[in-house]
């Protein structure tokens, strides 16, 4: 039966889901600096568009400080402006080819902020798993009105594809708690 269906694909899928999902949170500030809060962002260099860590290098100096260091000196105005318009409430300082950027304290208006986007993020990847299980579904539907899979099989199979979106859907979950509690903490 399983040699028509192939579980494991959807099951990597929903993993990538929450993959996804973890990258977008480490890139939410908290009351640390990171590295990771930067690399959403994007830059407008050499003509087209490039994440930050291709143009430059970012480093966390003190805890409420990141340093970012531009290879090419023609591309500081560009990383600068890309970090002030990033939605992020940054401001770099510029010196040179390097930039500092003091992360100031979370107000508890911010911190509301930030838990809004982090939510937005859990909904993104619950209805990436929902449409990974409805995939699935359609998949064994075909596979069952084809007659390459009896129904009892096919029953069988949609009922693991609910469990793994379960589990899934869970696990976000459980990381947007896990990241609420860290964004609210003063």
């Amino acid at each position: 039966m399983s040699d028509v269906f192939d579980i494991n694909d959807l099951k990597r899928r929903m993993d990538g889901a929450i993959s996804s999902f973890k990258h977008d949170l480490g890139g939410l500030r908290t009351g640390r600096a990171s590295a990771s809060l930067l690399e959403p962002i994007v830059v407008q260099a050499y003509g087209s568009s490039m994440p930050i860590n291709q143009v430059a290098n970012i480093t966390v100096p003190e805890p409420r400080m990141l340093a970012v260091s531009v290879w090419d000196k023609t591309m500081v105005g560009a990383v600068e402006r890309a970090i002030r318009e990033s939605g992020l409430g940054l401001n770099p300082i510029t010196d040179g080819t390097n930039l500092r950027i003091p992360l100031p304290e979370l107000n508890e208006q911010r911190r509301k902020e930030l838990v809004k986007i982090a939510n937005q993020y859990a909904e993104q990847a619950r209805v990436a798993a929902r449409h990974v299980r409805r995939d699935g579904m359609d998949q064994l539907k075909k596979l069952e009105k084809d007659s390459l899979m009896s129904q009892d099989d096919s029953r069988v199979m949609s009922d693991k594809v609910q469990k793994f979106t379960d589990e899934t859907i869970a696990e976000i979950d459980k990381l947007f708690a896990a990241k609420e509690v860290e964004i609210m903490q003063v």
